[in-house]
C-alpha cells in the first residue's frame, strides 16, 4: 500500500523529513487495513487525529517568512486566474498569508525574503468543485462497510496526496468530511480547503439511497442504515423530511447543500432518466439554504431534472452531461453554474462491473462533449470537477482529469475552470464559506495560495499528469508546502 507524500521534497527535505514512505508508517498502516473489519475506534474522530500524530503525519509547512516579513517572488510568468493570457511584468508580494500587492518587476520591497522562480509559470492554486474527501480513496465495497475510523483514516492520506498535486481546495460534495476539515485546519493532517456539503439529501429510491431491497420496507422504528449513520446519505421524503435533514448539515458546519434530483451511475436502483425530489421538496431545501445565507447544489443528468431544479432555485448543476438545448438556454438565462466533470469512456472512468451502471456510465460519456460546446455557446458559468468515486487509482488521475479539458477549449480557459470560475462558485456560500478571502485567483487580497509550474501553461496542460515534476512550489495560504527551487534567498 502506497503512501502519498505529505512533506516537502528538494530543497526543504532537510528541514521537513517526510515519513510518508518509513518502515513504521508502512506497518502501521498495513496492521490498520488487516484488522479491518476487528478494529473498533472508540475515540472517533479524536482518536483518528491521535493515530495520525502518532505516525507523524501531522504537515509541518514552512511559512512564507519571519513573522511581520514578507516573501516576494520575482522573476515569473504570472496566470492570476482570470485573465486569460501569461504575464512578466509583475512580481508577487505575500504577507499574513495573503497576497498583498502584485508591484512592477523589480520594484518590490528590498526587505522581503525573495523567491526567485527563474522565468518558471505562477498560477493559483487549483479548485476541484466536485470531490468526495472521504469516498474516492476507498472501494465501493468497504464505503459500505469499513469500520468509519478506517474510511477516515484513508481520507486524511489522500487529502495530503491531493494536496500534493496542487489542489489546494475542494468543494466535498458528500461524505462525512468535516472531521477531516477540521483536522486541516488546525494543522493535524495536510489537505486542501475543504467546503463541505456533508451528507447527500436523496429521496427513497434516489441517487444517494444505496439500501438493498431487502432492507424494505422501512418504517417509523427502522434505525437509519450505515451509509446514513456515517454521514454519506441522508434519505428525506416530503417537504418536512428535507426540511430536517437540510438544517441537520447546516448544523455541522456545510458550506452548502447538496441533493439529489436525478438518477445516477453508481447506484443500482435509480434508472439514469428518472427525476428525484418534487419541485415543493427541492424548494424546502433551498429555502432552509438560503435562510443560512448559501446555496444548493443538485446532482442531475436530464432535461427534465435539471429543468426542476431551476425553477426551484437550485443554484448549481453538478453534471448535467444529457442536457439539452432548450435546458443549456435556461441555465444561462438563470445565471445557474454548471459544474461539469469531463466524463469520457476512457482508462480513468471510474471502474464499473455491474453492466447496469456500466450501461448508464457509457450513456453520460456519450453526451459530454455535447454538453461542454453547449455550456460554451450559451455562455453558461461553468467550473472544473472530477467526482472520481471509489477508486484510489483514479484519484491520482485528478491534475490529468483537468488537462481533458484542452480538447474542448484553450489551455488557460481550462485553467480558468478550475482557478477563478471556481472561485467564483465557491463565494456562493456567502457567510457559510470556511475560509474569509477571494479563492482562485492570485490578485491583491486573495489567499495565498498558488503554484510555480515549471511548463508553459499556455502551450498545455499534460504536466498536471506529473505534479512531482513540474510543480516545484505549492503555497498554500502562505505557507510553502513543497520547494524544489534553489533560488530562494
Amino acid at each position: 500500500m502506497g503512501m502519498a507524500c505529505c512533506a516537502p521534497h528538494g530543497a526543504n527535505a532537510g528541514i521537513n523529513p517526510c515519513h510518508c514512505g518509513a518502515a513504521h508508517t508502512q506497518a502501521a498502516l498495513r496492521r490498520i487495513e488487516a484488522d479491518l473489519n476487528r478494529r473498533q475506534f472508540l475515540g472517533g474522530a479524536a482518536a483518528v487525529l491521535g493515530m495520525f500524530a502518532g505516525f507523524g503525519l501531522a504537515p509541518r509547512e514552512l511559512k512564507a517568512g519571519e513573522p511581520g516579513q514578507p516573501l516576494l517572488l520575482t522573476h515569473l510568468r504570472l496566470f492570476d486566474g482570470e485573465t486569460l493570457e501569461m504575464r512578466e511584468d509583475v512580481d508577487i508580494l505575500i504577507e499574513d498569508g495573503r497576497i498583498a500587492a502584485l508591484p512592477r518587476r523589480g520594484e518590490g520591497p528590498t526587505a522581503a525574503r525573495i523567491i526567485d522562480c527563474g522565468g518558471r509559470a505562477v498560477i493559483p492554486g487549483l479548485i476541484d468543485a466536485h470531490w468526495h474527501s472521504t469516498l474516492v480513496g476507498v472501494s465501493q465495497m468497504t464505503a459500505m462497510t469499513a469500520d468509519i475510523g478506517f474510511l477516515h483514516l484513508m481520507a486524511g492520506r489522500e487529502a495530503g496526496a491531493t494536496l500534493m498535486r496542487g489542489f489546494t481546495t475542494v468543494r466535498d460534495l458528500g461524505g462525512p468530511a468535516f472531521g477531516l476539515k477540521m483536522a486541516i485546519d488546525r494543522g493535524a493532517v495536510a489537505g486542501p480547503r475543504i467546503f463541505p456539503c456533508g451528507a447527500m439529501i436523496s429521496q427513497t429510491s434516489g441517487h444517494g439511497d444505496f439500501r438493498q431491497r431487502h432492507e424494505l420496507p422501512r418504517m417509523p422504528s427502522t434505525p437509519p442504515n450505515y451509509i446514513e449513520s456515517s454521514g454519506v446519505a441522508a434519505i428525506a421524503d416530503g417537504v418536512d423530511e428535507v426540511l430536517r435533514r437540510t438544517r441537520e448539515q447546516l448544523m455541522q458546519g456545510a458550506s452548502q447543500i447538496k441533493i439529489m434530483a436525478g438518477g445516477g451511475v453508481s447506484s443500482l436502483y435509480d434508472p439514469l432518466d428518472t427525476a428525484q425530489y418534487l419541485e415543493e421538496e427541492m424548494r424546502a431545501a433551498v429555502r432552509a439554504a438560503a435562510d443560512w445565507g448559501t446555496y444548493v447544489c443538485a446532482h442531475v443528468y436530464t432535461p427534465q431534472g435539471i429543468q426542476r431544479a431551476i425553477r426551484a432555485g437550485v443554484r448549481s448543476i453538478e453534471h448535467g452531461q444529457l442536457a439539452d438545448e432548450e435546458t443549456v438556454r435556461m441555465l444561462a438565462d438563470a445565471n445557474v453554474w454548471w459544474s461539469i466533470q469531463p466524463f469520457l469512456d476512457d482508462e480513468d472512468a471510474n471502474p464499473k462491473t455491474d453492466p447496469v451502471s456500466r450501461a448508464k456510465q457509457l450513456q453520460v460519456s456519450a453526451g459530454t462533449e455535447r454538453a461542454f460546446e453547449l455550456g460554451r455557446q450559451y455562455g453558461v458559468p461553468m467550473a472544473f470537477g472530477t467526482d472520481i468515486l471509489f477508486s484510489p487509482e483514479g484519484a491520482a488521475s485528478q491534475g490529468r482529469q483537468l488537462a481533458k479539458l484542452t480538447r474542448f477549449m484553450s489551455p488557460l480557459e481550462a485553467l480558468h475552470m478550475a482557478t477563478g470560475a471556481a472561485g467564483q462558485l465557491l463565494a456562493l456560500s456567502g457567510d457559510r464559506a470556511p475560509y474569509p478571502g477571494r479563492l482562485g485567483v492570485i490578485a491583491e487580497g486573495a489567499l495565498a495560495d498558488l503554484l510555480v509550474v515549471d511548463a508553459d501553461p499556455a502551450a498545455g496542460l499534460d504536466w498536471l499528469d506529473a505534479p512531482a515534476d513540474h510543480l516545484d512550489l505549492i503555497m498554500k495560504g502562505g505557507s510553502i508546502v513543497r520547494n524544489q527551487l534553489a533560488h530562494t534567498r
